[in-house]
């Protein structure tokens, strides 16, 4: 049996190419979900995908990056299909683990997409580190300018306010009020927080 596998890393990210490309590729089953491939943790369609495979079945992807993003989550990957007896296919590149060289392939294939995302986040740290070296902070800007985060800031010191009330009060929402009270009363936990 043809057991596809979807994924897509955001919730505004969309699974209908991916699930034409399965669909044309001949499988009966398709699992998708929309989470970020960086663990294995947060993907339950995929433990539910790998805990159905059975003898002879095979796993389609679209692109093998879909269902790793380690050459060790791939190694993994492949060890479990061993293990039942199944195999996969990549509709997008040329892979075939029914044999040796098709492993290979796709250990190459795993090996070259970690580079890729390795030098893509070394790129993206050194254009933030550019940035603030310019005096840019990355990110969004403020939805509070400083004197309103400092208003805010000393009028839930005085107490008798929530979040809640004080984001209604300065049009943002109660994370955004809470965040700007931790930056002046904690920094550094909200420091912390936001290494995490």
């Amino acid at each position: 049996m043809m057991v596809g596998y979807a994924r897509v890393s955001t919730q505004d990210q969309d699974t209908a190419l991916q699930l034409d490309a399965l669909a044309k590729a001949g499988c009966s089953a398709v699992f998708q979900e929309k989470a970020s491939g960086a663990s294995r943790r947060g993907r339950v369609e995929l433990a539910r995908c790998l805990a159905s495979l059975q003898r002879g079945d095979v796993l389609v992807v679209y692109k093998i990056d879909r269902i790793a993003r380690s050459l060790f989550d791939l190694l993994e990957i492949l060890r479990q299909l061993e293990a039942v007896g199944a195999t996969i296919k990549s509709v997008t590149e040329p892979l075939d683990t029914t044999n040796s060289m098709g492993v290979f392939v796709v250990q190459i294939l795993g090996a070259v997409a970690q580079l890729e995302r390795s030098m893509i986040r070394e790129r993206s740290i050194a254009g933030q580190v550019a940035a603030r070296a310019r005096g840019r902070v990355p990110g969004r800007e403020r939805a509070l300018s400083r004197e309103d985060e400092a208003a805010l800031v000393a009028e839930y010191l005085r107490g008798g306010i929530t979040y809640q009330g004080l984001g209604l009060k300065y049009g943002v929402s109660p994370h955004v009020a809470k965040r700007a009270v931790y930056r002046a009363t904690k920094p550094a936990e909200y420091l912390r927080r936001q290494r995490c």
